[in-house]
């Protein structure tokens, strides 16, 4: 007989440990890209998840075996109603404690507009004398952003009106353009067409379904040990989890799984429009309903279930001599809007 065999691979990757459950619903961007351009532009996109069908399109990436020609591919409706800019912020940097708000002006909705519940500013709307502080502290700021809302009222799958918040950076050109940017963009709103373009890659931030707490043969792909033969205290167990005192931190163990922030990269734009009853498909998308605001499509999947918030950030990480402003349009030559119920 031959030795036994005493290693093999490990299961499950330890590069998303912790696996914990995300700490909020809409994730935070920890992360921002540098883009060498002159005029501003926020870096990010906050929408909700619709659903997913399937497209033909033209391959246009040159060195593949199926460049020129048509090729099947997934695609994710996200909608993305306008979100309104309801606050500027400052950002300083000490040596002694890292970046730090110097200050924020926050601007009240207008009456008409779909934002149905009072954001919280810790004190009045006096928007004018704020941004006039603002514009004296610019020249000493290392960063600016804004905060936007989203308007999930308008969105045609969506029953809250609670609107979601998120912080995202301006970019481009130097501070005092970006301030004078955000200054003119603060009490109105944005739409996805500003911030992104057809045919560009951008990352999806997001946070995933969650399964609960699960074993170690969910959680981690480990093997379960035959049934047949002296495992009659069970087939699931880990086995051997400890060498002298104490336990390896790189031992499966059974805990929380799924509801974590990840990220996917280089996402590709296929469409970005205003009528989402044009990728609506026949009777809605399943737990989700009819997209009746502004959206994108993405080729590929994204994280998490129907109605979850999903951010969209320019990307951090391109492919070599990719520009976000040097792209053109991708072409569907078809796209499936046949009726999901009975998938």
């Amino acid at each position: 007989m031959g030795a036994r065999k005493k290693r093999a691979p490990r299961r499950g990757s330890l590069g998303y440990s912790p696996r914990k459950r995300a700490s909020r619903l809409v994730p935070r961007v920890k992360s921002w890209p540098e883009l060498a351009v002159d005029k501003p532009l926020p870096l990010a996109f906050m929408g909700y998840k619709a659903g997913m069908t399937h497209a033909y399109i033209v391959d246009e990436k040159k060195g593949s075996p199926t460049y020129g020609k048509e090729i099947f591919v997934p695609v994710t409706i996200i909608e993305t109603p306008p979100v309104f800019v309801a606050a500027v912020r400052l950002y300083g940097y000490d040596p002694n404690r890292g970046m730090y708000s110097m200050g924020e002006a926050w601007a009240e909705p207008p009456p008409g507009l779909e934002l149905h519940r009072k954001i919280s500013t810790l004190g009045s709307f006096d928007t004018e004398r704020k941004l006039e502080t603002l514009e004296g502290l610019a020249e000493r700021a290392v960063d600016v952003r804004i905060i936007v809302a989203s308007q999930p009222k308008l969105a045609g799958g969506l029953e809250k009106k609670k609107p979601d918040l998120l912080e995202v950076r301006i970019g481009g050109g130097d501070i005092r353009s970006r301030f004078e940017y955000a200054a003119s963009k603060l009490g109105n709103i944005i739409e996805v067409g500003e911030v992104f373009s057809e045919g560009q890659l951008l990352d999806v931030i997001g946070v995933t379904k969650g399964k609960g707490f699960q074993g170690v043969i969910k959680r981690w792909g480990v093997k379960e040990l035959p049934r047949w033969h002296k495992h009659r205290k069970g087939s699931r167990r880990i086995g051997a989890r400890s060498h002298g005192k104490g336990t390896f931190w790189e031992t499966p163990q059974p805990g929380q799984t799924g509801f974590h922030r990840r990220t996917e990269y280089n996402k590709l734009v296929l469409e970005i429009g205003m009528d989402g009853y044009k990728v609506t498909p026949a009777g809605g998308y399943l737990h989700y309903g009819l997209v009746r605001s502004h959206y994108v499509m993405l080729m590929g999947t994204v994280p998490g279930p129907p109605k979850r918030p999903i951010v969209l950030r320019h990307p951090i990480r391109p492919p070599a001599g990719y520009n976000p402003f040097n792209v053109s349009k991708p072409k569907i030559v078809y796209l499936s809007l046949d009726s999901k119920q009975g998938a």
